[in-house]
């Protein structure tokens, strides 16, 4: 022992007036302290901060809902759709720890939708059957969008049963292991506000940031500050870690990516880090993960690939770029990686053990263990089998 912590714990004590105190504490048998308690459990968070770990930490885009089970049959039970489960915080805890119950997973991440913002600022959202989500009345063009979305909200008061949540699920996990919030981002929302499908009017956000640049990039602004609001509420009410996804950088040119889509994360992660400067965060640009050097350099402490994304060259981008000018991440170094294991080869009727255990092997073995956390290229479809996920 030296100064009553064991021999080689490390203690770091962070406050600043307005922002979340942490105490982390390292060393053996040593936890990590936030506001919502001891983690038991903290290497999502330590790979997220740059350190290195004992084990390569996973964790599954959505991987709670409709692959499980007990998810349909909690529907069953309770009566309700997907939609009318996230209104009810004791249902959105529920569905949060079904995967927790079943898995062994490094990490939680908040049952909700990426559209709950678009709802806040009065747009409806619909789920029909075999769907998906869907926007029923889009905004139609700049005077539409003038008159129906409002230039600010209050996100505690329109997102409150959201927060309700995170706090009720971090009681539940009682440290078991960190819990992740997360928010779409702006031009993910923009391209479900204008287009209202993501099956359908593919093209509408684009042609919207090429006829209406001033407008797209005014609906973009109040977008940002919403999700900067939203994140900021969902870690002050607990949660560890924030993830950003991009869900659809597939619909947008990558001209227009970096000058609407790119400002819109860079301007997040800076306001972020200055509310929360030691709450990790993590991006997702699903179908544009030509980005993920930049999101480094923006300061993003663990930046995903998709299924697509070329592993190795990939990490050596990441490290040169890093070399050459340090980002403001929290490693103040390369980011971690985060994916991204083929979801077809957890399919039921379809995958193996066999072969999943071969994938996994090779993926660690083209990313290395350090610095990565494991997970899909995307996320489950619904048509999984559990025991290939347990597998995995």
């Amino acid at each position: 022992f030296q100064g009553g912590l064991p021999f080689g714990a490390r203690p770091s004590l962070v406050a600043k007036q307005g922002q979340r105190c942490s105490l982390t504490l390292r060393g053996v048998g040593a936890q990590s302290l936030t506001m919502g308690g001891a983690l038991e459990n903290d290497l999502m968070v330590r790979v997220a901060r740059g350190e290195e770990v004992e084990r390569t930490p996973i964790w599954l885009f959505r991987q709670a809902g409709r692959h499980l089970p007990e998810y349909e049959a909690y529907k069953k039970e309770t009566g309700c759709n997907f939609l009318q489960l996230l209104e009810k915080p004791e249902h959105v805890a529920e569905c949060t720890m079904q995967p927790i119950r079943r898995y062994n997973l490094d990490a939680a991440i908040l049952f909700s939708d990426i559209l709950v913002v678009a709802e806040a600022l009065g747009i409806d959202v619909e789920m029909p059957g075999g769907k998906g989500i869907l926007v029923p009345k889009p905004l139609t063009g700049p005077e539409d969008f003038k008159a129906r979305i409002p230039k600010s909200i209050n996100v505690d008061e329109k997102l409150s049963h959201v927060i309700a949540s995170v706090k009720l699920i971090k009681k539940e996990l009682n440290g078991k292991v960190p819990l992740i919030g997360f928010s779409a981002a702006p031009w993910t929302l923009m391209y479900y506000m204008v287009g209202g499908s993501s099956k359908k009017n593919q093209e509408e956000g684009e042609r919207w940031l090429k006829e209406h640049p001033e407008e797209s990039q005014e609906l973009l602004d109040i977008l940002t500050t919403v999700v900067v609001d939203y994140t900021s509420a969902q870690i002050d009410a607990g949660a560890d870690m924030m993830q950003i996804f991009e869900a659809m950088g597939e619909f947008i040119s990558k001209e227009s990516f970096y000058k609407f889509a790119m400002p819109c994360m860079q301007s997040i992660q800076k306001q972020l880090r200055e509310r929360h400067p030691e709450v990790p965060l993590l991006v997702f640009p699903r179908g544009a993960t030509y980005s993920l050097v930049d999101l480094q350099q923006a300061g993003y402490d663990v930046v995903t690939m998709d299924t697509q994304t070329p592993r190795k060259s990939t990490r050596d981008a990441l490290a040169e770029a890093a070399a050459a000018a340090a980002p403001p991440n929290l490693r103040k170094g390369p980011s971690g990686l985060q994916g991204n294991f083929d979801v077809k080869l957890i399919k039921g009727g379809e995958g193996t053990k066999e072969n999943v255990r071969a994938e996994a092997e090779r993926m660690l073995k083209e990313l290395g263990a350090q610095h990565l956390i494991a997970n899909l290229g995307e996320g489950l479809t619904g048509k999984e089998d559990p025991e290939l996920v347990a597998c995995l």
